[in-house]
């Protein structure tokens, strides 16, 4: 495992970013093919597919682990913090490439396995939809599979701890970008124009009524508005103003509804106050649902391996992992990796991926290739 800590760390001081997971994937296809794995690269651009196969049987799984990391300026202070200027791993995936690599490795020494397994390294996880890219890429046509596990380490929960849900695991989301235009005017005679300013501000507070009123209180819905752009002077009431936000959404009748409201009451407010509102709505990943039958497998072997499996919410967030799950049968999981004394989230600046729950997830991901393709 200390092989796997450093690998970790090697990583974390280089990130990338989406679609630019270039040294990256050339470092995991070099530790694959090391260890007698065929590998392919190039799917969905950067991603790179491992397959070990032993035996004659057809039996087949996939384990997916995410590479790139996000646009954050790292505050962690650690000796391997990024050395790229503006871009560290804040949401762990150097960590899980670590672990994939290293039940990749413990794999390739097994017995007594008859069967196959693909160990899937995909980018662009963060916003731009790797998962997507690679199954277009023709992933499961290349590297067909009977069911595809994927994890995350998970700092809400502790260590030690596995989730895998049955059904809902993660939200579809959404992003939307408003444009409010109106009439500017100097900010001493709003009453001369139509004021974008004030309208977007009655629009961010409407759009709040579509979770509470337009969506049944047994459903989950999410609309936030995280940006606001306009205006260039204390003195002047500009012309347009941007609201930007997402969504999101489990029921894919709440997501149609969500849509539908969003532009209807933009597009009503701002009428109301004598402007005009264009938005632009784009839906991005759909909800993660785990196969119950997968789920039920992948709990089966991580309690095998001593790890306490427990049961949580479904998070709002949401993951591309989806994608390969619509293709394919299968689940994702989360591994507790709470830390001691401060224990920043996901995308905080100073996120620090705990190498100490290495050896669970790499427990966990050889526990289901032993399960799944045990002669």
């Amino acid at each position: 495992m200390e092989q796997a800590v450093a690998w970790r760390r090697m990583l974390h001081a280089k990130p990338e970013l989406a679609y630019e997971e270039h040294a990256t994937a050339d470092f995991v296809a070099e530790r694959l093919a090391e260890w007698g794995f065929e590998v392919r690269t190039g799917i969905g651009r950067t991603g790179v597919v491992g397959t070990l196969s032993r035996g004659t049987s057809r039996r087949a799984i996939a384990i997916r682990a995410d590479m790139d990391a996000l646009p954050i300026v790292e505050e962690t202070g650690a000796s391997y913090a990024s050395t790229v200027p503006g871009v560290m791993h804040a949401c762990g995936h150097d960590g899980h490439v670590a672990v994939a690599l290293a039940a990749a490795r413990t794999s390739s020494r097994m017995t007594g396995l008859d069967g196959t397994v693909h160990f899937v390294f995909q980018p662009a996880e963060e916003v731009e939809g790797g998962a997507l890219e690679m199954v277009r890429g023709g992933l499961f046509r290349d590297c067909p599979a009977d069911r595809v596990f994927g994890l995350h380490n998970w700092p809400a929960l502790e260590t030690g701890c596995v989730v895998a849900r049955e059904g809902a695991m993660m939200a579809a989301f959404a992003t939307f970008e408003i444009a409010v235009s109106g009439r500017g005017s100097h900010g001493a005679m709003p009453h001369e124009g139509a004021d974008p300013v004030a309208a977007a501000a009655q629009v961010v507070s409407a759009l709040q009524t579509i979770a509470s009123r337009n969506v049944s209180p047994l459903e989950a819905a999410v609309v936030s508005v995280t940006q606001i752009h306009g205006g260039d002077a204390y003195n002047v009431i500009p012309e347009t103003v941007a609201l930007r936000g997402t969504t999101r959404w489990f029921d894919p009748a709440v997501g149609d509804l969500v849509e539908q409201r969003v532009s209807d009451v933009a597009g009503g407010v701002a009428g109301a106050m004598g402007c005009t509102a264009r938005v632009d709505y784009r839906r991005r990943y759909p909800a993660t649902i785990n196969d119950p039958a997968a789920a039920a497998f992948a709990r089966d072997a991580a309690g095998s391996t001593g790890l306490r499996v427990v049961d949580a919410a479904p998070s709002m967030a949401a993951e591309d992992f989806a994608f390969m799950l619509a293709e394919r049968p299968g689940c994702y999981l989360w591994l507790g990796s709470r830390q001691d004394g401060e224990n920043p989230g996901l995308h905080s600046p100073r996120f620090d991926f705990n190498d100490a729950i290495i050896p669970d997830g790499v427990r966990l991901w050889t526990a289901l290739v032993a399960a799944s393709l045990r002669a």
